[in-house]
């Protein structure tokens, strides 16, 4: 069983990605440092050194190589890219999707420029957001809204989903 969370930067990943892990007992694996772990690079290095396609390239293989089971996985928000990456992750458990505004998003993140975010040169971060939220909606099982500050409410709320979700499919 595998729960991936997937969405924007600054949604939480991280944050929900500890709560849930810990709720289920489940290893916590964030994509980014697998990536990072990898090539011996931060992500935005990468991206200056190869280019957004080498990066996309090296991700896309990196994420591929996560075979293993009982984990809550976080990936960056750019997995959406890959149908590769999503159909092994929904085929392995359930994808939630954590929803935020692009508002709250860019209220979040004021500079993204040294995060790492697959970004084409000259988009803006709404010009992202508009290109990944279907992407997001189209592999989601479950969607947690995480507008605003209060994250406990958010972590409550994923959790009792996820766990209707599971029982519901049988799964737990």
């Amino acid at each position: 069983m595998t729960i991936t969370l997937i969405g924007m930067p600054a949604v939480g990943k991280s944050v929900m990605g500890r709560a849930i892990a810990k709720k289920f007992g489940m290893k916590l694996i964030d994509g980014d440092k697998v990536i990072e772990k990898r090539t011996g690079r931060r992500l935005q290095q990468i991206m200056d050194e190869d280019g957004l396609d080498g990066f996309k390239a090296i991700e896309e293989e990196t994420l591929l190589t996560i075979k293993e089971d009982n984990i809550v996985f976080t990936p960056g928000g750019s997995a959406v890219y890959y149908p590769a990456v999503m159909d092994q992750f929904k085929e392995k458990g359930i994808v939630v999707y954590l929803y935020a505004s692009a508002e709250v998003i860019a209220n979040r993140m004021v500079d993204f420029s040294q995060r790492g975010v697959v970004l084409k040169k000259g988009m803006t971060m709404q010009d992202l957001y508009n290109e990944r939220a279907p992407l997001f909606e189209k592999y989601a099982d479950i969607t947690v809204n995480c507008n605003g500050t209060y994250f406990a409410k958010y972590k409550r709320e994923a959790i009792d989903k996820i766990e209707k979700y599971l029982n519901k499919s049988g799964q737990k």
